[in-house]
């Protein structure tokens, strides 16, 4: 595909369907990371790869105490008025850990967090590692795009990321930034509504 081909194609899944997703495939989509900028040149990043179900729903299981308030989130009062949001949120939350699940390929990208920690930031230097790793997932995401796959992720909330870590026993000095699911789209898999943006209405020339 053309790379703005790639970018327009690229859109969240959270239904998958049983085709599996060979190693060579997987290799290539986690070979594009380290392709992304990073913050020291040395991409010290790790993956850890589940497959299968039952592996997946042991490294999951942290996220089942967080679910029923998830399913509730999408009740509350959105002050936006914005439907095309609601109905993702409608769609989204009651799938948390079954598009993790359902994908039945999830990879855990780990990065060093070499200076202070991650959640205790100094200054938003001290982010580097985060955004570098970002940066990686995103090209993870245009990648898998472009192999025909769909992808999702689940950004870990309260004590998950602690949890996940010690399941998979990842050394110290090492976060993750997420759990991504990648697989074939379902048929008929739900797809939110993409906001058209006018992009001359988001560019300010010299200043705001």
């Amino acid at each position: 595909m053309d790379f703005y081909e790639v970018l327009e194609r690229r859109r969240t899944y959270r239904d998958f369907s049983d085709r599996e997703v060979s190693d060579e495939v997987l290799k290539r989509v986690i070979g594009s990371a380290f392709k992304a900028p990073t913050n020291d040149h040395l991409r010290q990043l790790e993956f850890v790869v589940v497959r299968g179900r039952e592996n997946i729903a042991k490294v999951i299981a942290p996220l089942a105490k967080n679910m029923a308030a998830f399913k509730e989130l999408v009740f509350e009062v959105d002050e936006s008025g914005d439907k095309d949001k609601m109905a993702m949120f409608a769609d989204a939350l009651p799938k948390q850990q079954k598009m993790l699940m359902e994908s039945g390929l999830l990879i855990i990208p780990f990065f060093r967090q070499q200076t202070h920690p991650l959640l205790k930031p100094v200054e938003q230097s001290s982010l580097n590692y985060f955004a570098s790793a970002w940066c990686a997932l995103e090209n993870m995401l245009l990648a898998a795009t472009s192999e025909g796959l769909g992808a999702v992720f689940h950004i870990p909330v309260g004590d998950e990321a602690d949890k996940i870590k010690e399941i998979v026993k990842a050394p110290e000095g090492y976060e993750f930034i997420c759990l991504l699911a990648i697989g074939y789209p379902a048929k008929g898999a739900f797809l939110p509504k993409q906001k058209e943006i006018r992009i001359e209405d988001r560019i300010h020339a010299n200043a705001w």
